[in-house]
């Protein structure tokens, strides 16, 4: 699979909307920011269809991988986008790792953990800011964010700068702000 998707998950009380564009992205955030409630909710629409009450949105079909048969599913599936939590250990295997290089489905990983197995992007990193979903009944929509940015940004500007001795990083300092503009 080659190319860039976009998903959307919504029911009449939320809305997530993702863009993935390489076969590995990872979510992280916080403690009840809705990362586990974006999984249920693909879950529900994978197992009860339109009955659920949950609209995926995308040009390719959109799939929770968890429990005891992911290798044979994996096996057996092409041009899916597969969405898994943190709670299956398999994430963290050499097995899946290895599978995943072979495949050719994309991968929304949903974890706060690193996944030293796996070649994904700090570029294909996201979180999900916490939007106040328990504070009214209100439709919300969950933000992604990029948690890495190729942007470097230097809150303050200093007027002097008193080093130790000329071998103390000053020169280091002088390159990065040719190349950073302030």
């Amino acid at each position: 699979m080659k190319g860039k998707y976009k998903v959307v998950v919504q029911n009449n009380r939320l809305h997530y909307e993702i863009d993935i564009k390489r076969n590995i992205t990872v979510i992280q955030g916080d403690s009840a920011t809705g990362k586990t409630t974006l999984i249920n909710m693909l879950r529900q629409a994978e197992n009860l269809g339109i009955s659920s009450g949950i609209d995926v949105i995308c040009e390719v079909p959109c799939r929770v991988l968890e429990g005891i048969n992911w290798k044979m599913i994996l096996q057996n599936s092409s041009g899916n986008i597969f969405f898994i939590d943190e709670e299956n250990a398999f994430m963290n295997s050499e097995e899946f790792a290895g599978m995943v290089k072979r495949s050719d489905n994309y991968f929304v990983l949903v974890t706060r953990e690193n996944l030293y197995n796996l070649p994904y992007s700090v570029e294909e990193i996201y979180g999900l800011h916490a939007s106040g979903k328990y504070q009214n009944t209100k439709k919300v929509y969950q933000q992604m964010y990029r948690i890495y940015s190729n942007v470097w940004e230097f809150p303050i500007r200093p007027e002097k700068l008193l080093v130790e001795d000329s071998n103390s990083g000053f020169e280091f300092l002088k390159r990065l702000q040719k190349r950073v503009t302030f």
